[in-house]
């Protein structure tokens, strides 16, 4: 078993793709048959597996989310902004860990599949991640 946490800056509210980051903080290389659990420390980003390859994934996304889960509706929870009870949704509905098969040392996805960090608020956050392999 191992594991690592790592920290991962995101730039503004949006979906980003993090596979090499997650590969390159953890060797995955010895081990023939396991899993890798990823767990966000986080109440307003979450964690998906999508599209890797067109941009368009992550902006339909990003779009599609925010007019599903507006900002400026009449929440009761708003102590950090317009954002911030949208974001606890929006982490709610996607989720904060993705279990991952890992075979012959190498995570065992999809061709077109990526693990994405999908940020839910305005500003630049550092988010942390822990990488757990067994």
């Amino acid at each position: 078993m191992k594991q690592v946490e790592i920290t991962i800056k995101t730039p503004n509210r949006g979906f980003f793709i993090i596979t090499d980051q997650i590969l390159n903080a953890i060797d995955i290389s010895d081990i023939k048959m396991g899993m890798m659990n990823l767990f966000l420390k986080h109440t307003s980003a979450s964690l998906s597996i999508n599209e890797n390859f067109s941009d368009d994934v992550r902006i339909d996304l990003e779009n599609f989310t925010n007019k599903l889960i507006p900002d400026g509706y009449d929440y009761i929870h708003s102590y950090e902004g317009k954002d911030d009870m949208p974001a606890h949704i929006k982490s709610s509905f996607f989720g904060v860990s993705l279990n991952i098969p890992i075979t012959n040392g190498k995570l065992n996805i999809g061709t077109w599949q990526g693990i994405y960090l999908n940020e839910h608020r305005d500003i630049p956050s550092y988010r942390n991640i822990v990488i757990t392999v067994y």
